[in-house]
């Protein structure tokens, strides 16, 4: 006598499968969103730090320097005052705060935000976030 042997084969069908795909879509579309508003405020975060490091780089020029109130500096005469190979350090190279390497900057007086910056993240940061820096 043959015996036929019955093998089930194991498996998942296509309904498990569209199934499954569909909860992981889901999952990545309430999951995706958060994480771009957390890298855009991450950004923000950073461009009100390079802010903090322009003012008290100047400063420092100023005090080494002995500058008044309302005497011009240039962020390239400030750049023995930032960490080497930052943005900020780079001749010619943009921050992500966009600050222009060539702007002028005031002793005694708050770096500006960039109005790029500001539109840029004003839809995951407030006015109030970038104080006490001015908003150009």
């Amino acid at each position: 006598m043959l015996q036929k042997l019955h093998t089930r084969r194991g498996g998942f069908t296509l309904v498990e499968i569209m199934i499954v795909v569909a909860i992981i879509a889901l999952l990545a579309a309430i999951a995706v969103p958060g994480f771009l508003r957390a890298r855009k405020r991450a950004q923000a975060t950073k461009v009100l730090n390079e802010l903090r490091l322009i003012d008290s780089a100047l400063d420092q020029y100023a005090v080494e320097n002995n500058l008044v109130t309302g005497n011009a500096v240039t962020l390239t005469t400030l750049k023995g005052f930032f960490k080497v190979g930052t943005p900020l350090y780079q001749t010619g190279a943009t921050s992500l705060a966009g600050v222009d390497h060539d702007q002028n900057l005031v002793v005694d007086s708050l770096p500006i935000v960039p109005a790029a910056a500001n539109t840029a993240l004003s839809d995951v940061v407030d006015q109030t976030f970038w104080t006490p820096y001015l908003v150009k």
